[in-house]
């Protein structure tokens, strides 16, 4: 999407973000090689996009780029604690098509393909059922050839028309999860009290991922249960992609070969540089 943000004087400054473009980036960032697969308009800031993203190093190859179609937009609003609010204009964002649009057909079928495909809670409310329903058999398909899955929970009630749906895909995404990340306010938000349990519902399975409220990560694999502390940030400005930015973290450390307790600290590390910066993409210079 594009990105504006809203400045103390009340100017807005434009750049680009979304949960998973954000994961994108700083995993190309990290040296990891990566696509980026949605779809976008064929106008000036699409054009604009594309060459940003291949800038950073994404892989553009993927990307759709719908006649008539734009960019979803957000605004980021940000308190003096640093905690953010977003407003979006993305009902008609070309991204909600890519699992519709008969010009997708090519990018959807290399999809399984990938070693690993990544995907959040926000990807989910995008494509309405019909759209889902593509998604998870893309999945599965990718699964049965031996690729894994990796999903960050990433909720937010804005994007979907009840929980009830919300609460069915989410649990079809643990279900073909070999990575979930999740917060655990994500969780409560959407599942109530009973939250954590749905995810660890899957531990026995899949990697499972639970950041709690105090930065504490716990991770879950193959039999273990350890916990990972995290330190608060200085100087917080700006708590967009904390979590878009330790997922790429965490990947990149565990598809290198590193250990769970090692790659979730190197979450930490990246989130908390992030946090100190406005915006979602920090420069390039201020990466640790």
């Amino acid at each position: 999407m594009i990105e504006l943000r809203e400045e103390a004087d009340g100017r807005l400054s434009r750049g680009y973000g979304g949960d998973t473009l954000n994961t994108a980036i700083y995993l190309s960032r990290l040296g990891m090689p990566v696509d980026y697969v949605t779809a976008l308009g064929d106008d000036s800031w699409s054009d604009e996009l594309i060459a940003a993203w291949d800038a950073e190093g994404v892989g553009t190859g993927r990307v759709l780029r719908l006649q008539g179609r734009l960019p979803g937009l957000y605004i980021i609003q940000t308190d003096a604690k640093g905690e953010r609010r977003f407003s979006y204009w993305r009902d008609t964002a070309a991204a909600r098509l890519l699992f519709q649009a008969p010009e997708g057909e090519n990018t959807v079928a290399a999809l399984p393909a990938y070693d690993m495909i990544y995907l959040s809670g926000i990807s989910l409310s995008l494509y309405g059922d019909n759209g889902r329903e593509r998604l998870f058999a893309v999945l599965g398909e990718a699964r049965a050839n031996g690729r894994r899955v990796a999903f960050d929970t990433n909720f937010r009630p804005r994007g979907w028309p009840d929980r009830d749906i919300a609460r069915a895909a989410f649990r079809q995404a643990f279900a073909c999860a070999d990575i979930v990340l999740a917060s655990t306010e994500d969780l409560d938000l959407l599942f109530g009290d009973d939250g954590v349990n749905e995810v660890l519902a899957f531990s026995d399975r899949a990697e499972i991922v639970l950041k709690h409220p105090d930065l504490t990560c716990r991770v879950l694999t193959k039999g273990e249960d350890v916990l990972v502390p995290g330190k608060p940030a200085k100087d917080v400005v700006d708590t967009t992609a904390a979590g878009d930015s330790f997922a790429a973290a965490y990947l990149d450390a565990r598809l290198s070969g590193q250990d769970p307790r090692s790659a979730a600290q190197a979450g930490h590390r990246l989130a908390g540089q992030v946090v100190r910066h406005r915006g979602a993409i920090i420069p390039r210079e201020a990466m640790p």
